[in-house]
């Protein structure tokens, strides 16, 4: 499947932009400017758009229409190359919220929901519009101890089936 093949779909099936799982509270007040930059990938779901893809990174930097510019890559270990996904986001309501919606394909947005965030903007708890969603992101390509059990304990408590989470390889 084409990288272009690969947002349409995820782009279809979270369209939703609007929704967060119930219980589930974006973070607030919320410094876009800090969250800029590149993230590592630490755990998600099994995604169809994320198939056997480690080295994951999202990398965020500002358009010049104030929109967000988002650029998702991973390395396909069984075809062995690079895949990418460039994409927009952008707040889904009020700006100083963390409750934003992204774009790779046309008018089709998903949600985009950062529920937990240290003060550093260096770890981030990151849910789509269900429980289906879940991200754990950090700034390096681990995630400490610490940090990780409390982002699971926040998601079980949503509801989160967090033993069926993948954790990316990173390379060292």
């Amino acid at each position: 499947m084409g990288t272009v093949a690969i947002a349409a779909w995820a782009a279809f099936a979270l369209n939703s932009c609007s929704t967060i799982p119930k219980g589930a509270v974006a973070v607030k007040p919320f410094n876009t400017a800090k969250y800029l930059g590149k993230w590592y990938e630490i755990a998600r779901f099994d995604y169809r758009f994320e198939k056997n893809l480690n080295n994951v990174t999202a990398t965020y930097s500002l358009n010049q229409d104030g929109s967000i510019h988002v650029d998702n890559r991973g390395y396909d270990f069984k075809k062995d190359k690079w895949k990418e996904s460039i994409g927009k986001a952008k707040p889904a309501g009020d700006p100083d919220e963390a409750k934003l919606k992204v774009s790779f394909f046309g008018p089709f947005y998903a949600g985009y929901n950062v529920i937990a965030i240290d003060a550093d903007y260096q770890y981030a708890l990151v849910a789509g519009k269900n429980l289906d969603y879940l991200w754990l992101l950090s700034r390096e390509k681990t995630l400490p101890e610490n940090i990780k059990h409390n982002y699971l304990m926040k998601a079980r408590a949503l509801g989160y089936k967090t033993d069926e989470l993948i954790w990316v390889e990173q390379d060292k």
